[in-house]
């Protein structure tokens, strides 16, 4: 029985957690679940929001499977004089981790209206650095600056993993986006670091693309691309980009990936007050945890699960209300374990 870590972020997230668990059950997937807490359900328990504990037993498993960690009730948005809500916990939660790259699946579901057919690329985005590092003051009033930090050490460990990805997904291809033509000294560190990255990869091609003409290339024709490797901020922006070619965000998973731990996360999640018990698409946690059960040895379980759930959405009599149908959490996971 392989052990993998479960952190519960409260809100939709128990109704997600109850779907993959019944998913695992019907496909009989040799995984036990250490369920730990964090963000507001860890302080409903009278918890820290990020337990010392739930990092303990992460490091120790090597991996875990992530809802979205929810904010404080009533959290307002963070002003220039100073932030009125604790720092976002799901960033901070991968920093305590040191996971560097978050890999986003884009790829059509069947039954899943989207604009573009074909569509099947790798989105690799680097996470410790950018804009991101929220590096910023207020010089005097209304006066802000805010600084994009760039570093040769991890920009090379992060296109090191990129290609090692595409390498081992048998992807051609790799793409590195940036806005090295304004920012000559930022972007073009991470431009150059990406090309002296490649050399060790001939058997991929490498090629770069400016920003802005990769967001007109995406929604023109996202069919060329294999895998995209982008900074903290542009990488964020085509994620949901991506999501939005292929159908909308329950439709794309994230792996958050360090050098000896990976994290298989939810990208939507939500309260109770936002969405109600039983009403969530289970889909944002199932597409995660696919991916968890290839990475884990245990393919053939992902596909029955993977394959079971492509026949409930092309059916299409069954679905929840962000995909168009009327079901609910539980009526739509009932539908894919009985095709299970």
């Amino acid at each position: 029985m392989r052990k993998v870590v479960f952190v519960q972020g409260g809100g939709l997230g128990l109704d997600q957690e109850q779907a993959v668990r019944r998913l695992f059950e019907a496909a009989r997937v040799p995984v036990e679940f250490e369920v730990h807490t964090a963000g507001r359900a860890a302080l409903e328990h009278g918890l820290d929001a990020l337990p010392a504990a739930t990092f303990d037993a992460i490091r120790g498993c090597g991996i875990a499977l992530k809802t979205k960690l929810l904010q404080p009730k009533g959290a307002g948005t963070p002003t220039a004089h100073g932030p009125l809500v604790p720092t976002n916990y799901n960033v901070a939660f991968r920093r305590k981790l040191g996971l560097f790259a978050s890999v986003r699946p884009v790829h059509n579901l069947p039954g899943i209206p989207s604009r573009f057919s074909g569509v099947d690329f790798l989105l690799v985005r680097e996470i410790t650095e950018d804009l991101y590092t929220a590096s910023e003051h207020e010089i005097v009033p209304g006066v802000v600056q805010s600084f994009k930090i760039v570093t040769e050490a991890a920009c090379t460990r992060f296109f090191r993993l990129t290609f090692e990805l595409a390498r081992r997904t048998n992807r051609k291809t790799v793409h590195c986006i940036h806005k090295a033509n304004i920012l000559k000294m930022a972007d073009g560190l991470f431009l150059d670091c990406y090309r002296t990255v490649a050399k060790d990869y001939p058997e991929i091609t490498p090629k770069d693309l400016i920003v802005d003409n990769t967001c007109n290339q995406l929604v023109s024709r996202p069919q060329q691309f294999e895998v995209l490797a982008a900074g903290n901020l542009y990488g964020d922006l085509l994620s949901d980009l991506g999501a939005g070619l292929v159908g909308g965000v329950s439709t794309t998973a994230a792996i958050n990936r360090g050098h000896d731990v990976t994290v298989y996360e939810a990208v939507y999640g939500a309260s109770h007050e936002s969405v109600p018990p039983d009403t969530a698409n289970p889909l944002p946690l199932i597409l995660p945890a696919i991916e968890m059960l290839k990475d884990i040895g245990e393919a053939p379980a992902a596909e029955r699960i993977r394959a079971a759930l492509c026949a409930v959405l092309t059916e299409g009599k069954v679905r929840t209300r962000d995909i168009g149908g009327t079901a609910g959490t539980v009526a739509f996971t009932d539908a894919i374990v009985a095709r299970v």
